[in-house]
C-alpha cells in the first residue's frame, strides 16, 4: 500500500522529485526499513538517501543485464522473451490499481495536492474493499 504521495511538475528531475519525497517521509514513518527504486536513482542519490533516511536503498537492476554483462555464455543459454524485474511489479500494478479510478484516469486537476487527495481515496478504497473480502 502507499504510505506517501507527492504529485510534482514535469520539469522536475527525477531524483529532485525522490529528494522531496525522501525529505517528506523522514520522521513520520521512522519504522521505515527498506526503499526500492529503478535504475534512474543510483549513483549519488542513492548515497545521498542512505545517509539521510538510514534504511536499506536498493536499485533495482534487470538481472540478465547482469548475466549478459559477466556470464555471456549463460546469458546465450537463456530463453528470451519478456522477464519481469524483481520489485518492480509492485509499482505497475499500483499504478494500474490508479487507472480504473476515474479521475486518476486523465489529468483533470489543476492542482497537485487534488491529485495527491485522490491517489489516497483510490488506495483506502482499495484496502476497504479488500479488508471485506477476509
Amino acid at each position: 500500500m502507499v504510505l506517501k504521495v507527492k504529485v510534482l511538475p514535469a520539469n522536475l528531475d527525477d531524483r529532485k522529485g525522490g529528494e522531496v519525497l525522501l525529505r517528506s517521509v523522514r520522521g513520520v514513518f521512522p519504522q521505515l526499513q527498506h526503499i526500492w527504486a529503478d535504475q534512474g536513482y543510483k549513483g549519488q542519490f542513492q548515497r545521498w538517501a542512505e545517509d539521510f533516511l538510514q534504511p536499506a536503498f536498493e536499485v533495482v537492476y534487470p538481472w540478465w543485464r547482469q548475466i549478459e554483462r559477466y556470464l555471456p555464455s549463460v546469458y546465450e543459454q537463456l530463453e528470451q522473451g519478456f522477464k519481469v524485474i524483481p520489485r518492480r511489479w509492485v509499482v505497475e500494478r499500483t499504478f494500474a490499481w490508479w487507472t480504473f479510478q476515474r479521475r486518476l484516469n486523465r489529468d483533470y486537476d489543476l492542482l497537485p495536492v487534488t491529485t495527491e487527495c485522490f491517489i489516497y481515496l483510490a488506495m483506502i478504497r482499495l484496502m476497504t474493499i479488500r479488508s471485506a473480502e477476509f
